[in-house]
C-alpha cells in the first residue's frame, strides 16, 4: 500500500518531466528549423494575363466563347459586323477608278499638246521657208530697181511681203514658246493625279486590312476570364473584350519581410503549400529577387520625407519557379494564396 502511494506521488512529476522533455524537443526542432528556413504566408500564384483587344470599331456580330472557356491560340473568339466597312471599301474603289480617269485625261492633254507643238513646228518651218524666199525676192528686186529693171512699186511690194512673212515667223515662234510652256504644267498635273491614285490605292489596302480585323482571334492558348462583351454591343478599337489566362506557365511570388531577404539566395529550394490544397506540397526554387519593395512600385508609393513617418516593415517580392509544373497544373490557379518555406543553404 505504501509502495502504491509512493508511485502515485511521483506520477505527476513524471508527467511534468515528460511534457517538459517533449516541449524541449519540439522547441529545439523549431529552433533548428528557424535557423535553416525562412517562411512566409504572404504569397500567391501568378501567371500571364493576355488581353484580347479588337483593332477595329463596330457592332459585335458573333461571339464564340463563354466565361472561363478553354481556348487555343488563333481560335476565333468574336466577329465584328463589316457591312459599313465594306461600303467604305466600295466607295474607295470608285474613287480609285475616278483617279485613274483623271490620269488618262492628263495623259490625253499632254498628247494633244505635243500634237499642237509638232503642228506649230511644221508651220514655223514653212513660215521660215517663205520668209527666206521673200527676203531673196526683196533683195533681188532692190538690185533690179537700181538698174531700172523693175518699177519702184514692185520693189516696195517685195520688201513689204518680206516684212509681213518675217513678222508671221516671229509670231509663230512665240506661239510655239507659249505652247511649250504649258507642257510642264500638264506634266505636273499628271504627276499629281498619279500621286492621288497612289494614295487612294493605299487607302484601299488599308481598308482591306481593316476588314481582316473583323475577326478577333485568341492571342494565346489558355482559359478565358470574364468577358465584357455581348452580341450587338458596339465596341471601340483597343477596347478590352476579355482576358486569356495562360495555363502553360505558372510561378509563385512570395513577399518576404525585408529582415528575411538577407538570407535568401537565387537557387534556394522552397516548399509550397496551397491554402486550397493543404495536403499537396509543391517544390520550387528561387529564380529572382526584386530590386525594390512592393510598396515602392505601388500606385501611391510612401514618401518617408513627410513629417508623420511611421516605420513599417517592408516586403520584397521573390519569384519562385514551380518544379514539375505539368504535374500540378490541375490545381494551380492565378491568385491562389499559399505558404512558402525556403531552405537556406
Amino acid at each position: 500500500m505504501e509502495n502504491q502511494n509512493s508511485i502515485k506521488k511521483y506520477i505527476p512529476r513524471i508527467i511534468i518531466f515528460i511534457i517538459l522533455g517533449v516541449g524541449a524537443y519540439y522547441g529545439y526542432q523549431k529552433y533548428q528549423y528557424a535557423k535553416t528556413h525562412e517562411d512566409t504566408d504572404n504569397a500567391q500564384v501568378e501567371t500571364y494575363f493576355v488581353p484580347v483587344l479588337p483593332r477595329m470599331a463596330g457592332y459585335v456580330k458573333a461571339l464564340n466563347v463563354k466565361d472561363y472557356d478553354v481556348v487555343k491560340k488563333d481560335e476565333l473568339l468574336a466577329e465584328i459586323d463589316t457591312d459599313e466597312a465594306q461600303l467604305v471599301l466600295e466607295e474607295l474603289k470608285a474613287d480609285y477608278l475616278q483617279a485613274q480617269t483623271d490620269i488618262e485625261n492628263a495623259k490625253a492633254n499632254i498628247n494633244n499638246l505635243n500634237v499642237t507643238i509638232n503642228s506649230a513646228n511644221a508651220n514655223l518651218k514653212a513660215n521660215l521657208l517663205r520668209r527666206e524666199k521673200s527676203k531673196k525676192d526683196a533683195e533681188r528686186d532692190a538690185n533690179l530697181l537700181s538698174e531700172n529693171a523693175v518699177t519702184r512699186k514692185q520693189a516696195d511690194d517685195s520688201k513689204a511681203n518680206y516684212e509681213i512673212l518675217a513678222a508671221q515667223y516671229e509670231a509663230s515662234l512665240e506661239d510655239i514658246t507659249t505652247t511649250k510652256s504649258r507642257l510642264p504644267i500638264l506634266q505636273a498635273a499628271l504627276h499629281k493625279a498619279e500621286a492621288v491614285l497612289g494614295v487612294k490605292k493605299v487607302k484601299i489596302e488599308q481598308q482591306k486590312l481593316k476588314l481582316t480585323y473583323a475577326k478577333v482571334y485568341a492571342p494565346t492558348s489558355g482559359r478565358i476570364g470574364k468577358k465584357s462583351i455581348e452580341v450587338g454591343q458596339f465596341i471601340q478599337a483597343g477596347q478590352p473584350l476579355m482576358t486569356v489566362v495562360k495555363d502553360s506557365n505558372f510561378w509563385v511570388v512570395a513577399n518576404f519581410k525585408e529582415t528575411q531577404v538577407k538570407n535568401l539566395k537565387i537557387g534556394d529550394e522552397a516548399e509550397l503549400t496551397l491554402d486550397a490544397y493543404p495536403d499537396r506540397t509543391l517544390k520550387g526554387k528561387i529564380v529572382s529577387i526584386s530590386e525594390s519593395t512592393g510598396a515602392k512600385t505601388s500606385l501611391l508609393p510612401p514618401d518617408n520625407a513627410a513629417g508623420n513617418f511611421v516605420k513599417v516593415t517592408q516586403r520584397v517580392p521573390v519569384k519562385i519557379e514551380i518544379e514539375d509544373l505539368a504535374k500540378h497544373k490541375d490545381i494551380l490557379r492565378a491568385g491562389l494564396s499559399l505558404e512558402v518555406s525556403v531552405r537556406l543553404k
